[in-house]
């Protein structure tokens, strides 16, 4: 349950990047994560877009709590999306169904509380350096446009220069 240290992932995502040459265009997803991984990255990469999606709380927990799988076959039931024919059981098998200790909802608040404190920071160092753009919303599906839009407005802009 812990994070992998910040030493440990910086290199392996600068060995991974310089196996793969010069990339023109590279989109990371969930890192950097701290001040450290950022600085250590910043030698590597030139960061012009950082997207902050500003999900309450309550619809994490609620969206992550609400998972449930099959051990056997890492088949993922959701019940408020994609719920079981029967509640508790696998629709292929008829086994039941069990929650990892990673998606109850004690773990889920302990761990946002855990990102908020490492994160914060690192969302200010990019709001400084004029890189970042927020969007906030509960669903992907209304939060998604904008997002695309504000890429796309950025890489039009890149294109022209």
């Amino acid at each position: 349950g812990a994070l992998v240290p910040d030493n440990v992932i910086v290199d392996l995502v600068v060995a991974e990047l310089a196996s793969k040459g010069h990339v023109p265009r590279l989109l990371l997803d969930g890192f950097p994560r701290t001040i450290p991984q950022a600085l250590a990255l910043e030698p590597h990469v030139s960061i012009d877009v950082v997207i902050d999606l500003d999900i309450p709380d309550q619809t994490i927990i609620e969206r992550i709590s609400n998972r449930w799988i099959h051990a056997a076959s890492g088949r993922t039931y959701a019940y408020d999306y994609n719920p079981p024919k029967q509640k508790g059981v696998d629709d292929v098998t008829g086994e039941p169904l069990v929650q990892r200790e990673d998606d109850k909802e004690e773990t889920v608040k302990a761990r946002l509380e855990q990102y908020k404190q490492i994160t914060t920071p690192l969302v200010d160092h990019y709001r400084y350096q004029g890189t970042l753009a927020t969007f906030s919303g509960t669903e992907s599906d209304v939060i998604y446009p904008y997002v695309k839009a504000h890429l796309d407005a950025f890489l039009a802009g890149r294109s022209q220069e």
